[in-house]
């Protein structure tokens, strides 16, 4: 794996800002470095190191694409300057949902796609993704999966999504303007795995390395989202059936306090 040591760098984005397109300069297997201490990979073709977890995303992707999966559905625009250009958007979470007393649900829940029983083989093949995906993290960073499997320790194993997250989320063609995860818990990382086709963009921009990291199919990005604002660029489609997925797993630090 090529090393990147990253370095800060200066720019004007601020949270809320939205995010155009921008070519990816990170497209190699990459280790991460900041201050000389690994924090993230990036693995351009998962089935190169698991052919498991390659299998299992491929299933999850084919069951989220059918009727078999429940989802939030919505029309936006594609994150292009043209607004007339809507394409459809869906997301489907998996796992621990935090409280959101300000939507006037003040308790934890487990996602009600586990309810569904057409969901099965979906939510089957990503907790058993979320393993592996764990088992990768181990054996490329084993640092950060000790870091993440502590941290973890102190959630109950009723909202545990596999060893080192609570939730996961899928989405379908979504791109994301400057946020940053402000709900994961410190010092922990988010899996990221894309499935696409016939489509560019899509990428995840870190503008205070001026880092953007290829989101090619079946890549595989550790990221610990909470550490600094970052964005989804927009996604393109080139075909009539040009899609963006992202897999997506992380852990909440709602479910670090021990009365929920």
């Amino acid at each position: 794996m090529k090393r990147i040591d990253l370095e800060q760098v200066e720019h004007s984005r601020k949270i809320g800002d939205v995010c155009e397109y921008i070519e990816p300069n990170v497209t190699e297997d990459s280790l991460f470095y900041y201050d000389g201490e690994l924090i993230g990979f990036y693995i351009r073709d998962i089935s190169k190191y698991s052919k498991k977890l390659s299998d299992l995303i491929a299933i999850a992707n084919k069951e989220l694409l059918s009727d078999a999966v429940p989802k939030q559905i919505m029309m936006r625009s594609s994150g292009l300057r043209d607004k007339s250009k809507e394409v459809l958007q869906f997301s489907t979470i998996l796992g621990a949902i935090a409280p959101k007393p300000h939507m006037g649900r003040d308790y934890a829940s487990i996602s009600s796609v586990h309810y569904h029983k057409t969901a099965k083989t979906f939510i089957k093949a990503m907790l058993l993704a979320s393993e592996e995906s764990a088992k990768l993290i181990q054996e490329i960073a084993p640092k950060i999966y000790e870091e993440q499997l502590e941290a973890m320790s102190k959630v109950k194993d009723k909202w545990k999504f596999g060893k080192l997250f609570t939730s996961s989320i899928s989405n379908y063609n979504i791109s994301a303007g400057f946020h940053i995860d402000n709900a994961n818990i410190k010092g922990c990382c988010n899996v990221i795995i894309c499935k696409r086709q016939n489509s560019k963009g899509g990428c995840t921009t870190v503008p205070d390395y001026g880092t953007t990291v290829d989101s090619c199919d079946n890549s595989m990005l550790v990221y610990p989202a909470w550490r600094n604002i970052h964005a989804v660029t927009p996604i393109i489609p080139l075909a009539d059936d040009g899609y963006r997925n992202t897999l997506v797993f992380y852990p909440l630090k709602a479910f670090l306090n021990e009365n929920v």
